[in-house]
């Protein structure tokens, strides 16, 4: 293996050795303390400009599955169709792999798909090192090629532009059922899959798209990377459909997760604000606001809502009971709410795919 560097933008740097694609690479670092799920992490667009660092110790054991396709355009096993995540940095990668639905192993992998992976670092270290500084910009260095130095921005980038999809898409078209709008973001496929199962059709947009102009039944805002400043064209269109919407005596419902949950709270008038680390597990425990129900969630984003800042309506939905960060809202008359968290898990705690169901009722309602 060849041996490598991770260079913060601090100075700090952490060696070790190439398993994946060889070839140097730079992005915003962040650590995930799953213990497994590498395959729907890397695939999940919202890692889109990063450098993932896993705290599990073991990666690579089980695995990847075989990367097909559905006929509706669906990945079978994954979150999307291609690896999102600029790099993947773990402490022990494992060559031998075992599991029934393994199709190859980690390493070919990430060389077919021309995505760098670094073994060898104390990545535990690595994640005090964030967790004190706050999340970094990092690049990954081949020793033998001290010339090539690649660089990369985050902040300001408009990553939602790039995971986007470029045209509508259908799914469950023709058949008769209530009608989604889904603005995509860089949306999960477990999202997709939980709404088509739950008997609905389902109308992807680009992340810009005017879909107030389309008849649909109910609004749902994706997941997706980076910065929710950057996406001031899907607010202000997210705002017209509020407006709109907030003057009839039965609006459209309205649900959101993730980024759908920053882009709805700017909607409403929050500001956004960036998480010094963010939350990226599947341990994460929220409390539904004015309950006792606490429940454990998969998360996976940087920035948060200043609940502080909502308009009169708006209401907290969901808080984080870790450091007190919002993890959804709702509006307090009309059928509109949200999730910072992933309901849909994939990989991770399934707790709350409740709210795909409360979503569908209020179609139905």
């Amino acid at each position: 293996m060849r041996k490598v560097t991770l260079r913060l933008s601090d100075g700090t740097c952490f060696h070790g050795e190439s398993f994946g694609y060889e070839a140097p690479v730079a992005g915003e670092v962040v650590f995930n303390t799953a213990m497994m799920g590498y395959p729907e992490s890397l695939t999940d667009p919202s890692y889109a400009g990063q450098l993932m660092a896993l705290t599990f110790p073991l990666v690579g054991n089980y695995g990847v599955p075989v990367f097909t396709m559905q006929d509706n355009g669906i990945a079978t096993f994954m979150e999307s169709n291609r690896i999102y995540a600029s790099a993947i940095i773990v402490s022990d990668y494992s060559e031998a792999f075992s599991h029934w639905n393994a199709n190859e192993a980690l390493a070919d992998w990430l060389k077919r798909e021309k995505v760098p992976g670094i073994t060898g670092i104390d990545t535990r270290e690595l994640t005090k090192t964030l967790r004190e500084h706050g999340v970094m910009m990092g690049q990954i260095l081949f020793d033998d090629q001290p010339d090539n130095i690649p660089s990369a921005d985050y902040a300001g980038v408009n990553f939602v532009d790039q995971v986007s999809t470029r045209e509508i898409i259908r799914y469950n078209a023709d058949m008769g059922y209530k009608r989604v709008l889904l603005l995509d973001c860089g949306v999960k496929h477990n999202i997709l899959r939980c709404l088509i199962n739950r008997g609905v059709e389902v109308i992807r947009v680009p992340w810009n798209y005017d879909f107030n102009q389309l008849d649909f039944d109910g609004l749902f805002l994706s997941n997706g990377p980076g910065d929710p400043n950057t996406c001031d064209v899907a607010v202000q269109h997210i705002r017209q459909f509020l407006l709109t919407e907030g003057s009839k005596t039965k609006p459209r419902p309205l649900m959101g997760i993730c980024m759908g949950n920053q882009l709805l709270g700017k909607a409403a008038g929050a500001t956004i604000y960036k998480l010094k680390y963010g939350h990226r597990s599947h341990n994460q425990p929220v409390r539904m606001v004015g309950t006792e129900r606490c429940f454990i969630t998969s998360q996976n984003h940087g920035y948060a809502v200043d609940t502080t800042t909502l308009q009169e309506g708006w209401e907290p939905l969901f808080i984080n009971m870790n450091d007190g960060s919002n993890e959804g809202i709702r509006h307090i008359s009309k059928p509109w709410f949200s999730a910072q968290f992933h309901p849909e898990a994939s990989s991770g705690p399934v707790d709350t795919e409740f709210l795909f169901d409360d979503f569908v009722a209020l179609l139905n309602a």
